[in-house]
């Protein structure tokens, strides 16, 4: 690997030296350290600049890099991964949040990078969504998507919103709640386990609906194979617009009649992984239970 993008907030210090301690793993193995542009004049105050580092506007890291490095939390794995998706960039995480699921190290195991040049990692490629918005016309308005899920809600007001909720032509229910989540396996231990939504080994071929606080005693967790094409319609009437919003990023207004479909999407995220580490070893790691 030649291009290698190492990502990371450099205005906080902790995560700073972190990025340099990766850099001395990895300077002799690759040609260019790939860097936003936007921390040039930090690294260069902090003395940290190095004959390796190419700074480049972030759509450049994401053309040209050939792995990512990422030294973060979930926020910022997901903003890599989303990226990454284009390219088909591999990202190596390394947990620098507070829960760091979809990370593979942690900042005591910064060994473990040189398995990478070595050849010795596997790939764990990941589901996304697609979601699109269509209008009561059948006109499409919106068009993204998503590696952990897509929320439907009334935004930042609490209060009780309708959904109509289809798989294809045939209505599935209709939902009286908070909001609604459509989560990959990845995001099953994001937003949809808060919401009470199962917990999906990532080798699954599905899709959850969890429910956001609904106001009934029958609505629950429900799991569809990713060849459904969910279509979640706004039937409220009460409120003027809801929210489409994206792995808690990209967000779209929903008026009455909207429709949002939700399919799997033909891109993918490749991680990284270096331990022989199970899905079940990780989510007791992390407490999910």
């Amino acid at each position: 690997m030649k291009r290698v993008a190492l990502i990371t907030n450099y205005n906080i210090p902790e995560k700073l030296a972190a990025a340099m301690k990766v850099v001395e793993r990895i300077a002799e193995r690759v040609e260019q350290i790939l860097i936003p542009v936007s921390y040039k004049e930090r690294i260069l105050r902090s003395k940290n600049h190095r004959s390796e580092f190419r700074y480049c506007a972030q759509e450049e890291i994401d053309r040209e890099a050939e792995l990512m490095i990422v030294l973060g939390g979930d926020g910022f794995m997901l903003d890599a991964a989303r990226r990454g998706a284009l390219s088909e960039i591999p990202i190596l995480g390394i947990n620098m949040g507070r829960v760091g699921y979809m990370t593979e190290l942690e900042i005591d195991e910064l060994d473990l990078i040189e398995r990478v040049f070595d050849g010795a990692y596997r790939i764990d490629e990941r589901t996304m969504l697609q979601a699109e918005v269509q209008s009561r016309s059948g006109q499409n308005k919106f068009s993204s998507y998503a590696l952990n899920e897509a929320a439907i809600t009334n935004g930042s007001a609490a209060r009780i919103v309708d959904l109509e909720l289809s798989d294809g032509d045939e209505l599935v229910y209709t939902y009286r709640a908070d909001g609604l989540l459509v989560a990959t396996p990845t995001g099953s231990t994001a937003y949809s386990l808060s919401a009470g939504g199962p917990i999906v080994d990532p080798k699954l071929s599905c899709f959850c609906v969890t429910p956001i606080c609904p106001h009934s005693l029958l609505a629950r967790p429900l799991v569809f194979p990713d060849t459904a094409e969910l279509r979640i319609k706004n039937i409220c009437t009460r409120e003027k617009v809801l929210h489409l919003t994206l792995d808690g990023r990209a967000t779209f207004d929903l008026y009455f009649g909207d429709t949002v479909v939700v399919t799997k999407s033909s891109k993918t995220v490749k991680l990284i992984r270096l331990k022989e580490e199970s899905f079940y070893a990780k989510i007791r790691m992390k407490k999910f239970v």
